[in-house]
């Protein structure tokens, strides 16, 4: 949730509110743009992440998706002024049910989803970091789930930041509101790696393209396994994950990446 409540909410005119970018290497970057709101999740702006993720869910040429920003700040969560501007406890229901269903987007994405994070991620812009499958952080990016500083309980971020760290870190993230270093929060779990705010981008490229250039069939078949996985006990996933490996043995990729190995050669992958 936005920090501030002067803060003009309206963003310039014409001006989209997400900015979609796909390279040669299949990488597709999305670029949430209302700087001017340091990027709150105004109903467009959940509409346009959610309309953009589901094309990439069926778009073969995407491999990498990558979550960023404009301005000063990753996302300071939900548009306070939208909210009270409808104090309608239906509209609540559908905005969070609409922002819910985009967080479950990128976990049900096909394809991996990385979050490259500066300034402030607080609230939902903090759950937009969890619920993402890698997160890059500048070194002076800041995270908190601060709702509770204002009288609303972060309930939605608490599912995707429960699911990310460990439950005390994620207790005390709810209840105290605290603002938390990009070190913190690659010590609890929440990002993956912290770099000099001046190689984010670089960074972020990087690993995307380290993950692009992976078998496209072997990448959307282990996340859909990882995240089924995960909600299972140990016997029921190794079943699955034992499933799993049998059927992705058959695939076209999983011969040429072995015979490649055995021969000592790069792969050559099918989707390419």
């Amino acid at each position: 949730m936005t920090e501030s409540s002067t803060a003009v909410t309206v963003a310039a005119p014409n001006e989209p509110v997400l900015l979609p970018d796909l390279s040669d290497r299949g990488i597709l970057t999305l670029t949430l743009n209302r700087p001017r709101v340091f990027n709150a999740l105004s109903e467009d702006l959940l509409d346009a992440l959610t309309s953009a993720l589901e094309s990439a869910a069926k778009d073969g040429t995407v491999r990498v998706v990558v979550i960023r920003a404009a301005g000063r700040a990753f996302c300071a969560g939900h548009d306070l002024r939208e909210m009270r501007a409808r104090p309608d406890r239906a509209w609540y229901t559908e905005l969070f049910d609409r922002c819910s269903a985009m967080m479950k987007t990128i976990v049900a994405l096909p394809q991996p989803v990385i979050a490259q994070v500066h300034g402030i991620a607080t609230a939902a812009g903090c759950q937009l970091v969890a619920a993402c499958d890698l997160a890059v952080a500048g070194e002076t990016a800041v995270f908190a789930t601060n709702g509770i500083n204002n009288g609303l309980f972060c309930s939605t971020p608490s599912v995707a930041l429960s699911r990310a760290v460990a439950r005390k870190h994620a207790f005390e993230m709810l209840f105290t509101g605290a603002f938390i270093s990009a070190a913190r929060a690659a010590e609890i779990g929440l990002v993956n790696r912290v770099v000099p705010d001046e190689r984010l981008d670089g960074a972020v490229r990087e690993l995307a393209a380290s993950i692009a250039a992976k078998s496209t069939v072997t990448t959307r078949s282990g996340k859909k396994m990882f995240y089924r996985q995960l909600g299972l006990d140990l016997v029921d996933a190794y079943d699955v994950a034992a499933r799993n490996m049998a059927c992705d043995m058959m695939s076209e990729d999983a011969a040429e990446g072995l015979d490649a190995f055995l021969e000592k050669r790069p792969p050559v992958w099918k989707d390419r």
